[in-house]
């Protein structure tokens, strides 16, 4: 097979990922925009800093609904229904409790998450209004990440896709007519997400149990069964220590930034909305690529992984830096679409960051491959690896290099510099085991 087909054959695989990530940064765009137009920078900065804490707490439950999802999965392929069903029970009961646990402990340590965030005392008392509200969404993100890997587990990837481009234009209409109408303020704001997060969780989840009755757990399914729990752990706990890893080191991250005050906080929630959109096909690329190693890998076809090695790097790596001089020319009229064009100082603070981060869109292109390839060739603690030399990095560079005349600069460089660390670290790895 040539280069071009495989590249198809895996920008296939990309689609429907790629469509559903444009659905979830139109949801999570939704109330950045709307603040940072309408409110003010204050209201940016604290929502912004929001958004990071409920990123590292969801990704949480994210990953066990992950895990979850691939257990199910291998038990409908292998016609297991009596024990896919008993999973179900198991995995519900689970991360239900852990969501609820979790729920509860961030109402009780609200001040003390503010006081570790650094959030500058004029800022904390709109923070406090938006996470006081925005808290209630973590269920709802727990039932619609459940049931949505649980279609996904029986080859059903189109009906969460609808429910989140139903949430996700719900989420814009509430917001502006919350913030706008009513004059509700971050409030408001929060209360619109929360809001569309219950109807697309809580709409998933009774379409699931009505459409396809095989997966309710029926009296006898009710059980605990330790070796099958054992098994959903195992799929689950290492893909949720990999995203709250990477979520942990970029809410610290955050915590420094907050303490340069709201000019820089309002820069860097405007700025990475733009980042992670600008990187989303490459992360979604390296999934997708992972999907076609991982066949390729199961049916033993070696030399078809590595001209797939070589299509992906070089498309990867294309795209990227096409991206990146995008970014890097666009960066202030991309600014412009969150912050009022009069405050010309968080522009400027956001343009410094995006010609540094966009400059090297490159690095995180190869290092969402390195990800994707670990993952297919059955050694994800490769990956977890990455994390760590990435994020490690990345936080003990930003808490040094701010330290000295760089200031917020030596913030913004201590990011690719993770990401060409932890690509050194995973291709120098392959060509070892390569050799």
């Amino acid at each position: 097979m040539t280069q071009g087909p495989i590249t198809q054959g895996i920008l296939l695989f990309a689609l429907p990922l790629m469509l559903g990530n444009l659905l979830q940064q139109m949801y999570n765009i939704a109330d950045t925009w709307v603040v940072g137009r309408f409110l003010g920078p204050d209201a940016l900065a604290a929502v912004g800093s929001s958004y990071t804490l409920m990123t590292f707490l969801t990704s949480i439950l994210l990953g066990l609904c992950m895990g979850s999802g691939a257990a199910i999965s291998m038990q409908f392929g292998s016609g297991e229904e009596d024990r896919m069903r008993q999973s179900v029970f198991l995995s519900f009961s689970l991360i239900a409790g852990i969501s609820l646990v979790l729920n509860a402990l961030v109402y009780l340590g609200l001040d003390s998450i503010l006081w570790v965030l650094r959030v500058p005392g004029e800022l904390k008392p709109l923070m406090k209004e938006y996470l006081v509200i925005i808290f209630l969404g973590i269920t709802a993100t727990f039932l619609y990440n459940y049931f949505a890997n649980l279609l996904r587990a029986i080859g059903n990837s189109v009906v969460p896709l609808v429910f989140l481009a139903v949430s996700a234009v719900l989420n814009v209409i509430l917001d502006l007519v919350c913030v706008l109408v009513l004059q509700w303020g971050v409030k408001g704001a929060a209360g619109a997400t929360v809001f569309s997060q219950f109807v697309s969780g809580i709409g998933i989840g009774l379409y699931t149990l009505k459409k396809f009755p095989q997966l309710c757990p029926k009296k006898a399914d009710c059980r605990w069964d330790k070796k099958n729990l054992d098994t959903i752990l195992n799929l689950s706990v290492m893909t949720s220590v990999q995203q709250s890893i990477m979520n942990f080191g970029i809410l610290m991250v955050q915590g420094l930034v907050n303490s340069f005050g709201t000019v820089i906080m309002a820069a860097f929630a405007a700025a990475v909305k733009i980042d992670s959109f600008a990187y989303m096909p490459v992360q979604d690329f390296g999934n997708a690529f992972s999907t076609y190693v991982a066949q390729n890998y199961g049916a033993g076809e070696t030399d078809r992984i590595k001209k797939g090695i070589r299509s992906a790097g070089l498309c990867s790596a294309v795209f990227c830096v096409c991206i990146s001089v995008l970014v890097c020319a666009f960066a202030a009229p991309l600014m412009g679409i969150f912050i009022d064009p009069g405050e010309s100082a968080i522009i400027a603070a956001g343009v410094h960051y995006l010609r540094i981060e966009g400059a090297c869109y490159i690095g995180i292109g190869i290092l969402f491959l390195l990800y994707g390839y670990y993952r297919a060739v059955n050694q994800p603690q490769m990956s977890v690896v990455l994390t760590i030399a990435s994020l490690g990095t990345r936080v003990a560079l930003a808490y040094l290099l701010s330290a000295t005349p760089l200031g917020v600069t030596g913030i913004w460089l201590s990011v690719p510099i993770g990401w060409a660390l932890a690509d050194a670290i995973g291709i120098g790895y392959y060509l070892k085991k390569k050799r």
